[in-house]
């Protein structure tokens, strides 16, 4: 596709953001290139500035867009935004030059239906299902519509290998490479006991798995979908169909950047 010479500029509302944003914008149409006022879906690029949740955010509110995206941080933690205010200038010289490469990750989509109907949900890191107002849960958890267990517990969180660094891995989940494609089932303070047996680490699944989930119809009105940190409330739900989507989300990475030495940087 020939390139627009267009970029998209999202940020929150943070100070450092919005400084942030308007050298930006100054520093890229003094570069050649047209930063639309709004969300251009034919641009070659989305610059996302602000912290990992902003990143979210902006994926999932122009509906998870293909269109190559980099994160400028500005929060926290930053695991998904590897470049600094500071840096601006040297990504746009590498931007220029092409010297940067795509690394494709791939969300994950849930089925949820209720007694009157289906509704989609999207998410780029995990997806939650657990006790509203903290109640313990019973799950029957299906792979490839074979039964694997019983649940019960808080609930279950299941990550994508993007995800597996954030929720997923506070609960006491693996980390894994994103090169791995794959989905990891993680239970949330499961109970194991004489009356109960549930498993007490997490599952890894291939990309191509199917989990599916039916709760107790007692919890039909007391289950939460959680995805990204957005809750999703439906009353009578009697099944939950989990599945990589066929989406893929491209994410522009330069040459500095590796997976394990950053999560050593972030986390240990």
């Amino acid at each position: 596709m020939e390139s627009t010479k267009t970029v998209n500029i999202v940020h929150n509302n943070e100070k450092l953001s919005v400084d942030t944003a308007k050298d930006l914008k100054a520093k890229l149409i003094s570069s050649g290139y047209k930063v639309s006022n709004t969300f251009d879906d034919l641009a070659d690029l989305i610059i996302c500035i602000g912290g990992d949740g902003t990143f979210l955010r902006a994926l999932r509110g122009h509906d998870f867009p293909s269109i190559p995206v980099v994160g400028i941080n500005t929060g926290h933690l930053g695991f998904f935004t590897e470049i600094t205010p500071n840096e601006i200038d040297t990504f746009i010289s590498k931007y220029n030059a092409n010297d940067y490469s795509i690394q494709q990750f791939t969300p994950m989509e849930a089925t949820v239906c209720t007694r009157n109907d289906c509704k989609e949900v999207k998410s780029i890191n995990e997806i939650v299902i657990k006790g509203n107002k903290s109640r313990t849960i019973h799950l029957d958890i299906y792979v490839n519509n074979n039964l694997v267990q019983h649940f019960s517990g808080d609930g279950i969180l299941i990550a994508t290998s993007t995800g597996s660094t954030a929720y997923n891995y506070s609960s006491g989940g693996s980390i894994v490479d994103p090169s791995l494609n794959v989905l990891q089932i993680t239970p949330l303070a499961p109970i194991n006991t004489n009356a109960y047996r549930s498993f007490t680490s997490s599952i890894i699944l291939p990309a191509d798995a199917m989990i599916r989930v039916h709760p107790e119809y007692h919890f039909e009105d007391s289950l939460l979908i959680v995805s990204d940190g957005l809750e999703h409330r439906h009353s009578g739900i009697t099944q939950i169909d989990i599945n990589l989507s066929d989406q893929k989300i491209n994410m522009v990475r330069l040459e500095s950047y590796e997976f394990w030495s950053r999560v050593t940087s972030k986390f240990l």
